[in-house]
This record gives structure tokens, C-alpha cells and sequence, in this order.
């Protein structure tokens, strides 16, 4: 593993001082919302940069999540909450299990609210607590280090490769500047930041940003996405049924008194209810079908448009 001491940590990318801030705290106010709004168009170029790991990053997740496999995010600080967040996103956007997509954290639950960033430099830690959630080798695992250096993410990656998992890395630094075990490597190389060092800047956009292609995608191609819809949602409150009887109408061209009858029918799925709506189908036969279909409405559609084999 890459274990890079800290006095030498200085060379990587992410610590450098940025040029372009060096009198930060003398500028007027609007020169340094200015100088902001320059420097985090940063994080959009490094991410589109990253589109070919990315891209074969979501591909190779969604394979081993149809195998039953889950997916884990593993970091430390402000990388470990970015994890977090984006796996608590899951269940509400997409209606997946909460054990599907998982976030890892340095310190648990604690370190969210309260800083605790010593417990990155625990290797050993990174691997107990994948192990303490059953990680195993059809499972795939992200370790996020915005300096590509951290030994809790880097113990982690190794387990992950040591088994047969898939290894994803995610890092702001080229690879030459902190090689990371893994099988894919995403590398969004936001330059130094503004404040130096202070990685919850551009580097956490771009990672908040990739994050969010990496697990808007997966699910794509797990077909909890019809068109550009959140098809694969539950009505669970006022705003999440607003929007079913908006999809209800726009995609199937239902009354509001129609579509109620139908996420009732339904059990609160939307999914389920378009699929009833435009097949004639009872639920229980929609949601056959569905099952038969890898859970995709397009799928399914397309069967019933193809008729009995």
C-alpha cells in the first residue's frame, strides 16, 4: 500500500498552493466570490475528464449488482460524508434496499457531525469495518482520498482486491503522485485549492459531482429510471405522491382521481402503477412481469408490445 509520510505530502496535488489566491485575505468581498466562481468551474472539467473510468466504473458496478452484489463507499473526513450522503440518497430517489448502497466512514456515525480525521491514518480500520458489514467478493467498493494517501481508504482498496471484489478508486491527484490498488481508477485532478489544502472545496465538488454520475447511472442501467423519470419510487409522503400523480400524468395521461386508484392498487409503486395503466394488467401480474423483465418498464413494455412468445 501507499502509505506516503507526511512531510513528503506536500507534492501532491491537492496540497499545492494556488497561485491565483495568494493574497485571499486581503481581497474585497467580490473579487473573492469572483475568484470562487472562477476556480469551481475546476471540478466540472476534472469530472468530464474522468468520464471513460466512470463510465466503465457504472457498467462493471451494475453488473455485479445484478448478481447480487452491493455497493460500498469507504473515506475518511469530508470524502467518507460525501459516501455517506450519496448512499442515503439511494432508498428515497431510487426505492433501493438501504443495504444496496452503503456508506463507510471513518469513526461511524459520530465523525458526520464532529471532525475526526486521526482515524484515517488506521489502515486495519478500513478493512474491519468493510468486514464488520459482510463485505465479500461480489461486493464492489469505492475508497474515496481526495489526496489518494489515506491508509484507512488504501487498507480497504488492497482487502477489496485480496478477495476478488471490485476495487474502485476515487482521488484528486494523478495516479503518479499516489498509486492506489484498485481495478478502476478515477482520477479528477481539480488543481490546488484556493484555500491550501482544504480538499471539502473543489476537490469535494468534483467528488459530490462524480458521485453523482457514478449512482444516477448505475441505477439507469438497473431500471429504476424510465426516460428521465424516477419511476422506481414509493409514495411514502405529500410530496413524493405529488410527484407519482405528475409522472402518472405526463407519462400515462391519467387523472389525478385514476392515478391515486392506481399507486393504491399498487401498493404506493409507480412503477407498478404505469405498468398496470398501460397493460391492463392486475398488480400482481405487473409486477410478474416486471420481475421477468430485470425489473425494467421499458423491458416490460416492449414485451407486452411483442406479445405471447
Amino acid at each position: 500500500m501507499n502509505n506516503v509520510p507526511s512531510a513528503d505530502r506536500g507534492h501532491l496535488l491537492t496540497e499545492q498552493a494556488n497561485p491565483l489566491s495568494v493574497d485571499l485575505d486581503v481581497l474585497g468581498t467580490e473579487a473573492l466570490v469572483q475568484l470562487f466562481c472562477q476556480e469551481d468551474l475546476r471540478p466540472q472539467q476534472a469530472v468530464a475528464a474522468a468520464a471513460p473510468a466512470l463510465t466503465g466504473a457504472i457498467d462493471a458496478i451494475a453488473q455485479r449488482l445484478r448478481s447480487g452484489g452491493r455497493l460500498f463507499y469507504l473515506g475518511a473526513g469530508t470524502s467518507g460524508r460525501l459516501g455517506v450522503l450519496d448512499a442515503a440518497e439511494c432508498p428515497p430517489t431510487f426505492c433501493s434496499d438501504p443495504n444496496l448502497v452503503q456508506g463507510v466512514l471513518a469513526g461511524g456515525a459520530p465523525a458526520l457531525l464532529r471532525s475526526s480525521e486521526g482515524l484515517e491514518d488506521d489502515a486495519a480500520a478500513g478493512i474491519t469495518d468493510l468486514q464488520a458489514r459482510g463485505f465479500g467478493s461480489g461486493d464492489c467498493l469505492v475508497g474515496i482520498a481526495a489526496g489518494g494517501t489515506t491508509p484507512y481508504v488504501l487498507g480497504g482498496l488492497d482487502h477489496a482486491r485480496q478477495i476478488g471484489a471490485l476495487a474502485i478508486a476515487m482521488a484528486c491527484v494523478p495516479a503518479d503522485q499516489a498509486a492506489m490498488p484498485c481495478d478502476i481508477d478515477i482520477r479528477l485532478l481539480t488543481g490546488p485549492e484556493l484555500l491550501t489544502g482544504s480538499t471539502r472545496l473543489k476537490a469535494g465538488t468534483a467528488t459530490k459531482m462524480a458521485l453523482n454520475i457514478l449512482s444516477t447511472g448505475v441505477m439507469v442501467r438497473l431500471g429504476k429510471v424510465h426516460g428521465n423519470r424516477m419511476v422506481d419510487v414509493a409514495v411514502t409522503n405529500a410530496k413524493l405522491e405529488d410527484r407519482a400523480l405528475r409522472i402518472l400524468r405526463d407519462l400515462a395521461g391519467v387523472s389525478k382521481e385514476r392515478g391515486l386508484a392506481l399507486l393504491a392498487a399498487a401498493g404506493g409503486s409507480v412503477k407498478l402503477a404505469l405498468l398496470m395503466e398501460q397493460s391492463g394488467l392486475d398488480a400482481a401480474q405487473a409486477r410478474q412481469l416486471l420481475l421477468g423483465q430485470g425489473s425494467s418498464l421499458r423491458q416490460a413494455l416492449a414485451q407486452l408490445a411483442q406479445g405471447p412468445q
